[in-house]
């Protein structure tokens, strides 16, 4: 029986330790792939599909890319999700037994990248790791392997939880337990669309303790060495740039659940999945990349504290005054490269001197930046100056030591100063000496022959050597030159005297650029021990980025600092919605007060589509986020309380994926601000109870509105366009009606934008169905209906369709008497078992597995 060749056994024992991942084979100058890998990569890359002898008698499916372009490839992959294991020779094929010795020297996943080309600048890039604790409990780790950044946090309030924490952040892949349940692995990938990778292991290795010295839970350090046992495993290199684990205070910051976030567009929006017409695309005034990723953080986590907010505010502020020096502060920062990747390359090892280049000049502008904020008349930012270290130590060592034009190699010379190193400049006192005895030898031999073509050349296969042409050789005295090679139209010859300069001149240029190497080397490790205090004043620079991208914004839209208040009382004078008022061109936008005082819980808002009730609920929860981390607000005056949550349903959108209807989603979203929010808490909530029936959605919309009130006590807007709800007023004492102000003008609405007190005496449905320009004979005979239905004051239906909706309703009022036909036992049972059913705690699944077999059984 055949068998496969040795290389080929060699392929398969290595690809079985890597089974989800493609492995780059190294053969040559290329990387080769096999078997299933080669026609799966062949698709995913558009390379053509060939194939190969193996050793038995079918041929073996096999593709190849060339290693210098492997990078673009490797992209393409980890773009789709994929993981890629690089499987390099790892011993000289001159002086290998057999088959080359190969093995994997890095797994490249969606979250481990390095390499900048598949990097975002503006972007974290994170892998997690999920340990479950209990059944509600679970640990989350997160690392940033191009920066070092770790963190953990402990989620104590169940799976919703867990969703939105992950929503939080940019991760590209989450590593869990090979035991996790098959109904959260499929969410965390199909619905969250992860790389999901798995790992058991979780034990922190000694020499790593210092990474988790500020925890103390046992929970958290086997949630974060999970992670971390993933990365050394697939990184096979020391991760000495890795910074301590910090603990995520979670009740510490506002809380925005990922239907929050998504509703209110904070990072992107709904419909483009971009970021212009984002909060973040206002904000995002920040000139480097460690300052944009910074502002993201902060976006993602709005302070509880008072006093940490008012830090903030009084930083802004002083930036904000000193405009001369704030645009001196962008002009610096201009200079800045990446400080933080720059320091993951260099404990990778894979920095080169232009890199070393671009730390150098950023160092450079460490001092500028100390003078700026000095230079400004406020404490906290003095303070802050005060404790950036401008690390002198590594700008020396950089300045004396790497050239400022250095190639992009590290093996090839020309990146170390002259004057750093001793040997090194006497080996290159000697290859220059001997150039220019070789130029004098030229002249010499030009005169001395009288051949004015004669030239001295070099290449690497024969040295140097003497070349005369075929027309001059009989001008060369006897026995002058020995002859090296024989070209078509000349001669080259060497002399004793130019082999031995050759020898020496060679040798110092050879040993010349294996110091040069060894120098770089020796430098990089000197400013690797600086690792610690780059991330630190990564991490500083990055906080003044976003200080003063805040107070340019500020300064450009006349936004105001916020006060905080201990009370309840919410009041925001001429409020404004900071993207709209961005993106409306040659419009003046209609600013709005919001005013709720201590013992006013709920905004009951009416008023007619398209008028505006979704914009201004929006514009107060992102009014309250900008104000909680720190940036001044879009109004001419504010004076808010700390809230702790913001919860938001605004706005029809299907879960598809997940198999969740438009209705679905408002009542899971609903369920998720009821069951959640405190007093301190704000709630959004947009036209609850649209989705279905009209007594249905208003006896929900109704419900709600009187649980808010009476158990949850937080601040509330409520959107409806149930009007009869406006009576409410009158018996809940903490609830408010306003409207959203219209005129009708000669058969035409004109929506004003305005809110007022009291409720909006019309819908105006029609008028905005003529605004859309409906065709006429339809809005005629809306307006016929609309009539009838005034002067019938109930809903007309045909008669069938009547005594169905009795039917239906008999369904869950079995004792009504006027329903002709009666409710069997069985019919009975079943609505018992409906009435034991708690919808809102199910899933979409679930509730239509239930309704399928109730149906059935009537049936």
């Amino acid at each position: 029986m055949a068998q496969y060749t040795p290389m080929i056994k060699q392929y398969l024992d290595i690809k079985e330790q890597y089974q989800d991942a493609f492995l780059f084979f190294r053969l040559g100058d290329f990387y080769e792939m096999f078997f299933e890998d080669a026609i799966k990569a062949s698709k995913e890359l558009e390379i053509t599909l060939t194939s190969r002898e193996g050793g038995t008698s079918e041929r073996i499916a096999m593709c190849g890319i060339p290693y210098h372009s492997a990078p673009n490839y490797i992209k393409k992959l980890i773009e789709k999700g994929f993981k890629v294991a690089i499987c390099e020779q790892v011993e000289d094929p001159r002086q290998a037994k057999g088959v080359v010795k190969r093995e994997v020297i890095q797994v490249i996943t969606p979250g481990t990248v390095m390499e900048g080309t598949l990097l975002d600048e503006k972007e974290n890039n994170y892998i997690a790791s999920l340990t479950p604790i209990s059944e509600d409990h679970y640990v989350i780790a997160y690392n940033d392997l191009s920066t070092g950044e770790n963190s953990v946090a402990f989620i104590r309030d169940g799976w919703e939880s867990v969703l939105s924490e992950l929503f939080n952040r940019p991760v590209k892949e989450i590593v869990l337990p090979s035991n996790m349940e098959n109904k959260y692995i499929e969410v965390l990938r199909d619905q969250m669309q992860f790389t999901v990778s798995f790992e058991d292991e979780a034990e922190m290795p000694s020499e790593y303790t210092y990474l988790i010295k500020d925890l103390e839970s046992p929970n958290l350090i086997s949630g974060f060495g999970r992670l971390f046992q993933y990365l050394s495993r697939t990184q096979k290199r020391s991760l000495t740039h890795l910074q301590a684990v910090k603990y995520i205070e979670v009740n510490q910051h506002m809380k925005l659940d990922m239907y929050s976030k998504r509703n209110l567009e904070l990072m992107e929006t709904i419909r483009q999945q971009g970021k212009q017409g984002s909060l973040l695309w206002v904000l995002d005034k920040t000139v480097t990349a460690m300052g944009a990723r910074m502002l993201k953080k902060w976006l993602d986590r709005p302070l509880l504290s008072k006093d940490s907010i008012e830090k903030r505010q009084a930083q802004v502020e002083g930036l904000l005054e000193q405009f001369i020096e704030r645009e001196s502060l962008r002009q610096a920062l201009t200079d800045v490269y990446d400080l933080e990747r720059l320091s993951g390359r260099i404990a990778y090892g894979n920095v080169n001197a232009r890199d070393l280049l671009q730390l150098k000049k950023s160092l450079l502008q460490v001092p500028n930046i100390i003078e700026l904020l000095q230079s400004i008349n406020q404490a906290e930012l003095q303070q802050l100056a005060s404790n950036i270290n401008p690390l002198h130590e590594v700008n020396e060592l950089l300045e004396k030591s790497i050239h400022d034009d250095p190639p992009l190699s590290i093996k090839e010379g020309g990146i170390i100063k002259n004057g750093y190193n001793n040997l090194l400049d006497q080996y290159r006192s000697a290859s220059k000496n001997g150039k220019q005895w070789i130029a004098e030898l030229e002249q010499k031999e030009k005169q001395e022959t009288g051949i004015r073509s004669l030239k001295i050349g070099y290449n690497k296969v024969f040295g140097y050597y003497i070349e005369v042409t075929r027309a001059n050789l009989h001008l060369i005295p006897e026995g002058r030159y020995e002859r090296k090679q024989t070209l078509s139209n000349a001669e080259r010859y060497i002399t004793p005297e130019l082999k031995e300069k050759e020898i020496l001149i060679l040798e110092a240029e050879e040993k010349s650029v294996e110091l040069e190497y060894e120098l770089f080397v020796d430098i990089r490790e000197q400013v690797k021990r600086f690792i610690p205090d780059l991330q630190q004043l990564a991490n500083q620079i990055s906080n003044v980025d976003v200080l003063q991208s805040f107070a340019e914004v500020s300064d450009q839209n006349q936004y105001v600092k916020p006060t905080f208040t201990s009370t309840r009382h919410l009041h925001i004078q001429n409020g404004r919605h900071p993207v709209v008022e961005k993106v409306m061109k040659g419009e003046t936008f209609v600013p709005n007060d919001v005013v709720m005082e201590e013992d006013q819980d709920i905004l009951l808002i009416t008023g007619p589509n398209m008028a505006g009730k979704s914009t201004y609920m929006r514009q107060l929860a992102l009014t309250v986020i900008m104000g909680q981390i720190g940036c001044f607000v879009p109004c001419d005056a504010a004076k808010m309380p700390i809230f702790d949550q913001i919860f938001t349903r605004i706005g029809a959108a299907d879960d598809l994926v997940a198999g969740q209807s438009t209705f679905m989603v408002e009542m899971l979203e609903s369920k998720h601000a009821i069951t959640k929010a405190t007093e301190n808490s704000l709630i959004l909530l947009d036209e609850i109870g649209r989705g279905t029936s009209t007594y249905d959605g208003m006896s929900l919309a109704q419900a709600i509105v009187e649980y808010i009130h009476d158990e949850i006590h937080a601040k509330t807007l409520f959107s409806t366009h149930y009007h009869e709800l406006t009576t409410l007023e009158d018996s809940l004492a903490k609830l408010l009606n306003v409207h959203v102000k219209a005129e009708e003008h000669e058969g035409n609405v004109v929506f004003l934008h305005k809110i007022q007190p009291g409720a909006a005496d019309e819908s105006y449905g029609i008028h905005v169905a003529k605004l859309a320009q409906l065709p006429d004979k339809l809005i005629n005979r809306a307006y016929e209906i609309l009539h009838q239905f005034e002067q019938q004051k109930t809903p007309a239906s045909p008669a069938p369709a009547k005594v169905k909706e009795e039917a239906q309703l008999s369904l869950f009022e079995p004792d009504v008497t006027n329903v002709k036909n009666k409710v069997s036992k069985k019919e009975k049972e079943l609505i018992d078992e409906l009435k034991k059913l708690n919808v809102l705690d199910m899933t979409p699944m679930e509730a239509m597995n239930t309704l399928f077999s109730i149906q059935k059984k009537l049936r």
